[in-house]
Parts: C-alpha cells; sequence; structure tokens
C-alpha cells in the first residue's frame, strides 16, 4: 500500500529574497503549490510525498537555507475535510 503525505509549510525569508526562495523551491518535486502571501508569512508551500520521510526532508532543506528564517508545518489530517470541488 503507498501512502501519500501532505502537509502545509509557511515560510518566514528574508525581506526581498521571496521571489529568489521560490524560484529554488519549484525544483522540489515534493512541493505541489508555492505561493507569496502577505501577513505574519512570506511563502506559502503544499507538499505532498510518497516517502515518510518526506515532509521532514523538506522542512530541513528548508532550515538550512540561508535566507529561511522560520518555518511553520501542518500536517495534513485525513478523514477531516479535503479538496472541494463546486464544479
Amino acid at each position: 500500500m503507498i501512502y501519500c503525505m501532505e502537509a502545509y509549510i509557511l515560510i518566514n525569508c528574508t525581506l526581498g529574497k521571496e521571489s529568489t526562495i521560490i524560484s529554488e523551491l519549484k525544483q522540489l518535486i515534493e512541493i505541489i503549490e508555492i505561493n507569496g502571501v502577505w501577513g505574519k508569512y512570506d511563502i506559502f508551500l503544499k507538499v505532498s510525498t510518497t516517502d515518510p520521510n518526506g515532509v521532514e526532508q523538506v522542512v530541513k532543506r528548508l532550515r538550512n537555507h540561508p535566507d529561511v528564517t522560520d518555518t511553520y508545518t501542518m500536517h495534513v489530517l485525513y478523514g477531516q475535510g479535503g479538496t472541494i470541488d463546486n464544479g
């Protein structure tokens, strides 16, 4: 059985480095959505992976980035909510 792990990650970064970080992170296959945002955080990520350690590996990479100053990770709880299709 293949499990999919998803998480949302909020990132704070060095002022003015948002676009650079977003461009770099777009290269990671685990990141399925990335946006700059206004508010307490600067960047929003959605991560999806079948590797049980995949989310942790992405977080470690973020925390080692010289222009990332803070991260906040929220793991998805399956069975509570989901995609809303009003199609």
